[in-house]
């Protein structure tokens, strides 16, 4: 139950955060993981504090050659694709919807949403095939009204979709799903609980925010055989925040 002996997983945004938890924990359950991001002395200090056999390669994950680039590498260095974890997001923008620029909203959308399609036809094109996994980090802003983060939230949503739409292609022979993480401590969260964490947290059921691995544990059972007759699903883990404030 939720090993990954003889696979290869491949994660987006791994560097730091929620992707850093996921691959650690996947390298822990026996997976070759190619860890990616945009920084490369960033990757290699996560992978140095990683057990097991990982790997790394720079890559923005909204430019088409550099994901072709990583993804060649993950099956020529590791032998294989078997799991992808779209989880790299980018949002350049916080203010209200109507006052985003062009440039900000297509930067948005191109990480956020073009990007999980993009390395997934690539994931699919590299061999990709029966028994592979998806695994999309999407977000509960994509689920509803989240002032400030408007358009980065609509993109959420947009993968959510999406994430039904893929699992339709590629069934029967691989699975996709989405996570829906509520606040989680990551650095690129900071700005919406780092002055205001004790009080968020006692509005929350569990009293706590969520950590990375909180998410990792979710996104090894998904992808993993325990998770074989599921797709096109995806799972809100919040603390219990989608439930109201609590009492």
């Amino acid at each position: 139950m939720g090993r990954l002996d003889g696979k290869v997983a491949l994660v987006t945004g791994a560097s730091r955060g929620i992707g850093r938890a996921i691959a650690a924990a996947f390298a822990d359950a026996g997976a070759r993981v190619m860890l990616s991001s945009r920084k490369l002395d960033a990757l290699e200090e996560a992978a140095s504090t990683m057990k097991g056999h990982v790997d790394v390669f720079a890559a923005n994950a909204g430019e088409a050659e550099q994901a072709e680039a990583c993804m060649q590498a993950c099956v020529e260095r590791l032998g294989g694709i078997d799991v992808l974890v779209n989880n790299a997001a980018a949002n350049p923008y916080m203010g209200p919807l109507l006052g985003i620029d062009a440039s900000r909203a297509e930067k948005t959308h191109r990480v956020n949403q073009w990007g999980p399609v993009l390395w997934t036809q690539l994931a699919v094109a590299h061999g990709l095939g029966a028994g592979g996994s998806v695994l999309n980090i999407a977000s509960t802003g994509g689920t509803g009204v989240t002032p400030g983060i408007a358009y980065y939230s609509s993109t959420k949503a947009a993968l959510i979709n999406l994430t039904k739409q893929l699992a339709a292609e590629l069934a029967p022979k691989a699975r996709v799903n989405a996570i829906a993480p509520g606040l989680v401590k990551t650095d690129f969260a900071r700005a919406l609980w780092e002055r205001n964490e004790e009080a968020i947290a006692k509005g929350m059921p569990l009293r706590r925010l969520g950590e990375p691995e909180d998410i990792a544990g979710l996104a090894l059972f998904l992808v993993s055989d325990a998770a074989s007759w599921i797709t096109g699903q995806t799972f809100v883990i919040d603390g219990g925040a989608s439930l109201g404030r609590a009492g």
